[in-house]
């Protein structure tokens, strides 16, 4: 009986391993959650209230922002259960232009260390290596209408990798690449019994653009393009007390990258052929072609499109805009990756400055992202502009 037991077992352990098919894209830090606010209600953010953050999540929401200007830092130690070096500062600011309080800039800078990386070479001894990568962006955001806005986002990115040796010919370089983001939200405020609420929807398609060349363009990749879909609700529950509950749902646009299993291992000549094929076709595919095939693509059809589709649920509560406190949960399917936590958060909010702070707990088991710190301080110009004048 023991051993007839063990059989679906062992192919239940096959089965799952050859389900394994986590998407490959380059500038992965481009997916990382900056800010803490987002992060703490289970990494969303797309039609959340508008803030200072809001150029990663949806730059359009910026033309509802209620200050004209606001900047902020935030900081994120990575991976600190394997490595003490690995972090992600972020840089975002906006500005409201115009008269009529329906338009705004922004901008953003990330930098993702990887800290120092020692590596030995062609018997030389041992290197110290800086690798890293960062974006640049720039984004414009409009109301169309008392209730709709969008925006416009244009990003560089470099990826510095690499390093080099006195004996190479070709001396490696980092690899760059363009993208946009195209984005939009629609808010109302309906009421609900005597109590007037907020609902609001908002979409976003980021990092559409070229491929991140490696390797002089020997080693292409794309750049993690995504669509992002999501809804939150706020109502009152007495005087200055808020409660918002979020929703958003993602899917990174590439396509899958093909393996061997799903040409039988390469057991003939044929399947050899036919994989070689079939790799050539996926790493010379345009980035615009890719983000179609992305939703055809998958070996095991419509249900290995369903599992690419991620999830977040979050709430957050805060008292007169003044103390938050927020929670949220994320999902990746297992074989997509097997991402999943549990992001808890508090902020305290001055007229001039708000600090929050945010924790991921991995539910997965052994994630080397669990206990995840994020941290980010932001200003608001109009208090700063009210404090200064009131000084005067």
């Amino acid at each position: 009986m023991g051993g007839m037991a063990a059989v679906p077992a062992v192919a239940s352990d096959y089965e799952s391993a050859n389900q394994f098919n986590p998407l490959q894209t380059g500038v992965n830090s481009l997916d990382i959650v900056p800010d803490a606010r987002g992060a703490s209600m289970g990494d969303l953010g797309v039609a959340s209230d508008p803030d200072v953050n809001s150029q990663f999540w949806n730059s359009s929401k910026y033309a509802f922002a209620y200050s004209k200007a606001g900047v902020s830092l935030s900081y994120t130690p990575w991976l600190r259960k394997l490595v003490n070096d690995i972090a992600l500062l972020n840089l975002t600011g906006y500005w409201k232009i115009g008269s009529g309080d329906n338009q705004a800039l922004s901008a953003s800078l990330r930098y993702f260390t990887l800290g120092e990386v020692t590596s030995g070479i062609d018997g030389d001894g041992l290197m110290s290596l800086h690798p890293y990568e960062m974006s640049i962006d720039l984004g414009y955001s409009r109301k169309l209408s008392e209730k709709y806005s969008m925006g416009v986002v244009f990003r560089y990115i470099y990826s510095d990798l690499s390093f080099s040796t006195s004996e190479s010919e070709t001396q490696p370089v980092g690899a760059s690449a363009f993208a946009a983001d195209i984005n939009g939200y629609f808010t109302t405020f309906p009421m609900v019994g005597h109590s007037e609420c907020q609902w609001s929807f908002g979409w976003n398609l980021s990092n559409i653009g070229s491929k991140v060349n490696y390797d002089h363009g020997n080693q292409p990749a794309f750049l993690p393009a995504q669509l992002r879909l999501g809804t939150s609700f706020t109502f009152p529950l007495a005087d200055y007390h808020l409660l918002s509950l979020n929703f958003d749902a993602s899917k990174i646009l590439v396509p899958s990258m093909p393996r061997e299993s799903d040409f039988n291992n390469l057991l003939t000549l044929e399947d050899q052929e036919k994989y070689e094929e079939a790799k050539h076709k996926w790493e010379s595919m345009s980035s615009i072609s890719g983000i179609f095939k992305s939703f055809t693509d998958a070996p095991r059809g419509f249900k290995e499109e369903l599992e690419e589709i991620r999830f977040s649920l979050g709430a957050e509560y805060s008292y007169n805009d003044q103390f938050f406190f927020r929670t949220g949960y994320f999902y990746e399917h297992p074989n997509k990756g097997n991402r999943q936590y549990l992001g808890v958060g508090a902020g305290f909010a001055l007229k001039v400055v708000r600090l929050d702070a945010s924790y991921m707990v991995a539910t997965a088991a052994s994630s080397p992202l669990d206990q995840t710190l994020r941290f980010t301080l932001s200003f608001d110009m109009d208090g700063i502009k009210d404090l200064f004048g009131r000084r005067r």
